[in-house]
């Protein structure tokens, strides 16, 4: 069998298939996810029902947003899925999740990512945090790491500080090429991300917290003091608890909130 054909379907490249087929890994991402009925489940990109089929077995329905038609056909054919299953057919990018929403009722959201989108589509759920009770995702092992990152290591960045203004980052489990076919040529994991009831550090504009994240992130090397001395001198940075000759990596969320609520404060 060619090694991109599964199921009688062919990976496509430009929706970055890559098909879970490894019983063990599904085994253990469906325990993480612990699905009940009742639950608002909403999965993104279905692909072949490998988490479909045994997170359907366990619910009485469940919502699904699959971008290849192919794949969105087949799942409407499913035996076992068809009566509990509501297809979104569309790119989950665009999609507006407060329509899935029912009182007291919020979203759980899952799925094997696509590598190519995985950043944005992230932002886009993080728009709908206040909707969502939890969401686990197969990603790049190495997006997994920038998610739950701390300050001062490589893999912090503007990814790790915007998801963990959101949400609470747990690593679930790691997954190899060969769980997959075609195997892709990197290592994945699971993680889980728990919005915030409440969010820890509240930033007064998001537009003055990412210009602050993508700033300090574009311009590693620099000190804190040259990478915003167009926006705050020393002293003020010194006066919100920020060293102006640390690297913006060495800042934790908490002082890139302040450094974004002082200048969106300053600037109005």
């Amino acid at each position: 069998m060619r090694n991109d054909v599964h199921l009688g379907h062919k990976a496509r490249k430009r929706f970055g298939q890559n098909f879970l087929n490894d019983p063990y890994i599904i085994d253990g991402i469906v325990s993480a996810i612990n699905p009940r009925p009742g639950q608002n489940l909403v999965e993104i990109g279905p692909g072949l029902g490998a988490l479909t089929e045994p997170v359907g077995a366990e619910v009485d329905k469940l919502s699904v947003i699959e971008l290849d038609r192919d794949l969105a056909d087949r799942l409407r054919q499913h035996p076992e899925l068809k009566s509990k299953l509501t297809i979104y057919e569309g790119d989950a990018m665009r999609f507006d999740f407060t329509q899935l929403v029912k009182s007291n009722n919020k979203l759980r959201v899952f799925g094997n990512l696509p590598y190519n989108i995985s950043t944005p589509l992230m932002f886009h759920l993080f728009e709908f945090h206040q909707q969502i009770e939890d969401m686990h995702f197969m990603l790049q092992k190495e997006v997994v790491n920038r998610l739950a990152a701390g300050p001062g290591t490589k893999a912090y960045g503007r990814l790790t500080v915007m998801a963990q203004y959101y949400c609470k980052v747990i690593p679930v489990l790691e997954v190899p090429p060969t769980a997959f076919v075609p195997p892709p040529k990197v290592d994945s994991a699971v993680v889980r991300l728990v919005p915030y009831e409440t969010l820890p550090y509240p930033a007064t504009s998001l537009k003055w917290l990412d210009r602050v994240c993508r700033d300090g992130f574009n311009q590693r090397r620099k000190t804190v003091r040259n990478c915003f001395k167009s926006l705050i001198n020393a002293e003020d940075l010194e006066s919100l608890g920020i060293t102006p000759t640390l690297r913006p990596e060495n800042l934790t969320l908490e002082q890139f909130v302040s450094l974004a609520n002082w200048l969106d404060t300053k600037n109005k």
